[in-house]
């Protein structure tokens, strides 16, 4: 099988970013970009991004979709199960990359920080609030674990199926937050000439500067 996409070409021409218009704070700046690709209505999870851990075992990255579910002055929530890859991986190595690409608007956002979580009341609450079914995939999936068959899985549902009033979070189900220290911002631009500008974080203090594309 061979396929060549050389001739594969897009012109990025729907915004910009300058430093004219930057506020003081990232997060304040994603939050803009969160809402309008939001509100555009043209992305099927606008709050969908790819997390990078190190698999400490073997020395590589693993990257995966997850979704965001909180983002504040303090970081950005997802939730898993702390038995995961992902979990295990961040047990030993919280260092972590977020990515959010929303192509309707030709934006990229690129964070890097530390996972740590939150805390236990947080993650009742958020899984309290989920829907059952939501509820009955975090208790009976043993991720990243190997299951014989599908079907394995489908009888473990409708075993627990039968036991809807007692859908209690598991102690291994939880959320992370991961507490930024750089977040960058690129806005596709014509020519491959991107715009890219990279907040960075030091002694609690945010600064920014132009990356060339």
């Amino acid at each position: 099988m061979n396929k060549d996409l050389g001739d594969y070409r897009k012109s990025y021409l729907k915004g910009i970013l300058i430093e004219k218009d930057l506020p003081v704070n990232p997060i304040k700046l994603f939050s803009d970009w969160f809402n309008n690709v939001d509100s555009n209505g043209n992305e099927i999870e606008p709050n969908a991004m790819s997390l990078s851990t190190i698999d400490d075992t073997n020395g590589f990255p693993l990257t995966r979709v997850v979704l965001l579910k909180k983002y504040s002055d303090n970081g950005f929530i997802f939730f898993t199960n702390y038995n995961s890859r992902k979990g295990k991986s961040i047990s030993g190595n919280p260092n972590v990359c977020l990515s959010f690409f929303w192509a309707s608007l030709e934006q990229q956002v690129i964070i890097n920080g530390k996972a740590i979580k939150i805390n236990e009341k947080e993650s009742e609450d958020y899984f309290n609030s989920r829907p059952i079914g939501s509820k009955l995939g975090a208790i009976i999936s043993n991720q990243s674990e190997t299951i014989p068959s599908r079907k394995f899985l489908d009888n473990k549902l409708i075993k627990n199926n039968l036991k809807k009033e007692l859908l209690k979070r598991p102690k291994n189900w939880g959320g992370y937050n991961v507490e930024p220290y750089s977040i960058e911002f690129w806005q596709g631009r014509d020519n491959r000439l991107h715009d890219r500008i990279l907040y960075e974080k030091k002694n609690n203090l945010w600064t920014h500067k132009r990356l060339s594309p």
